[in-house]
């Protein structure tokens, strides 16, 4: 299965996108990186900058059709450029209208808020989000990960670097059953 990773040009949090994209291919899913611009990705250890990786497709282009689930690493100024970006809400509001997983670790749930994907959701992040979450009608809790299956589809989010395992094996336990009943 494709599974896509939606990041800004810069920002992204890079131990929230190369942990995510191992496990991904540990479970035998294809990772894919889409961003908002073509070429290369910047990552961040913080906010020192660290590797760069290449883009596979630009969001403006991508399809939630040709995915079977979605990771929206984090980073502060990741998410906080997908927010402002309508491509990229778009194809996160696609997602869940397909009915298909999303994980979201970290600052990343600010773009399911402004996708308008949290009202009647419980799921947690990074503690300074909690506030945007209740003002979208999302309940917060402050847990490892949190799956949430209620309709529109399903939400795996997790809270720091420090709960990547957690978070890993919570949306590839839940990726693996999206494919398996053919979502």
């Amino acid at each position: 299965m494709l599974i896509a990773f939606l990041t800004a040009h810069e920002g992204v949090e890079q131990v929230e996108l190369t942990d995510p994209w191992q496990a991904v291919k540990d479970a035998g899913d294809e990772p894919r990186l889409i961003a908002t611009r073509p070429g290369t990705v910047q990552a961040f250890d913080h906010l020192t900058a660290a590797d760069t990786f290449p883009v596979d497709q630009v969001v403006a282009e991508a399809s939630a059709d040709d995915f079977g689930a979605l990771v929206l690493p984090g980073g502060v100024a990741n998410p906080d450029a997908l927010r402002t970006d309508p491509d990229a809400v778009a194809f996160v509001a696609a997602f869940a209208r397909a009915g298909k997983p999303i994980a979201a670790i970290c600052h990343a749930p600010w773009t399911l808020v402004e996708a308008g994907l949290v009202r009647g959701r419980t799921l947690t992040s990074w503690p300074s989000l909690r506030t945007d979450i209740r003002n979208a009608g999302g309940t917060w809790v402050d847990e490892q990960v949190r799956v949430c299956t209620a309709a529109p589809g399903t939400l795996i989010t997790s809270r720091k670097p420090d709960d990547l395992k957690a978070f890993c094996a919570a949306f590839t336990d839940e990726f693996a059953k999206a494919a398996a009943s053919g979502h």
